[in-house]
């Protein structure tokens, strides 16, 4: 077998905007990327198509290359849990044995702290251990499966890192951006308890800059789970505000306790499930108690450790991503 090129990187997930981020930064930067991903998108980069949970596609997605960045993920407020291991679990399980196989050195997991978060706030914490049976909803129960699985094969031959961007979001995005838009567009996106909970958030390019970091810094960062934020916590309804403003929708005029929206969410997630509904936003239900949870509870986090590990700190604010975010809709109008 001959030895992976070491400037050679897959990313997986690049359809999406974080992944695609990546990519383009690791491009810009002189890697030689391949990427994979479901759908056909026409990159700059070679390309394989596939999901990441069929060993053939792996298998052949890795050959050659010194890196992997895995993104790749089944994100949703909702669906099936056996939607969630095909994709979180399995694909990742697939991936990591694949590279093992062909010489990968290393292997970037992209997680979430959704993944230690076990629905009570948190407030200057670091980025705490990932717990599957604590972790609230499918989508971050099985992306802690998966982060423990991946970090469980960390050795000095094989060196993995899990980097934990928080609530990623900018111009293009379709996973927050876009809900919040038009459901503020349409009046049905209320404030729980105010929109006071503080929250981290980060924007795109700081997010993929972080990743990237975590690649180039492994021999500090392997082994390790690492929280990335912008490290400017606001409430929730001020970030809100922020992106309606930027869009030029108005931004939510009525609050609900958040109590109410955890059991309702609850409610309404069953509900949703059993009957297969659509109709909603990107096929979303219009509550979850995991978004509601979300929404309700602060959740900000010490950045100190993870700005020394990766020799990183963000290159831009919240005030200009939303600087930007106005520029793309003007562009779109």
């Amino acid at each position: 077998m001959s030895t992976p090129a070491r400037d050679r990187v897959l990313v997986t997930g690049t359809s999406g905007l974080l992944g695609r981020a990546v990519a383009q930064l690791l491009h810009d930067r002189g890697y030689t990327v391949r990427s994979l991903q479901r759908s056909v998108v026409h990159d700059p980069w070679e390309s394989v198509r596939g999901s990441v949970a069929d060993p053939d596609v792996a298998a052949r997605a890795v050959a050659g290359v010194g890196a992997v960045v895995h993104l790749a993920a089944k994100v949703s407020f909702a669906g099936e849990w056996t939607e969630f291991v095909a994709t979180n679990i399995v694909g990742t399980r697939q991936l990591v044995a694949a590279a093992k196989h062909a010489g990968v050195r290393d292997f970037v997991f992209v997680s979430s702290p959704s993944v230690a978060h076990f629905g009570a706030s948190i407030a200057g914490a670091g980025a705490g251990t990932a717990d599957p049976s604590r972790a609230r909803g499918f989508y971050a129960r099985s992306k802690a499966a998966a982060e423990e699985l991946a970090l469980a094969e960390d050795s000095p031959g094989f060196r993995v890192a899990a980097i934990r961007p928080h609530i990623v979001w900018g111009p293009g995005d379709t996973q927050l951006v876009e809900r919040v838009v038009e459901r503020a567009r349409a009046g049905r996106l209320p404030l729980l308890d105010g929109g006071r909970a503080l929250i981290d958030s980060t924007y795109v390019n700081n997010a993929a800059e972080a990743i990237v970091r975590g690649l180039e810094r492994m021999e500090h960062a392997h082994g390790q789970a690492l929280v990335v934020t912008n490290g400017e916590p606001r409430p929730v309804g001020e970030l809100i505000a922020g992106i309606c403003a930027a869009a030029g929708v108005p931004a939510p005029a009525f609050s609900v306790p958040g109590w109410l929206a955890r059991g309702a969410g609850s409610v309404i997630e069953r509900a949703w499930t059993a009957a297969g509904t659509r109709g909603w936003v990107h096929d979303e239900p219009p509550m979850t108690r995991f978004l509601a949870e979300q929404l309700s509870t602060a959740h900000w986090f010490d950045q100190r450790h993870t700005r020394a590990v990766l020799d990183w700190t963000p290159s831009v604010s919240i005030d200009e991503g939303l600087a930007r975010l106005a520029e793309y809709y003007r562009g779109r109008s």
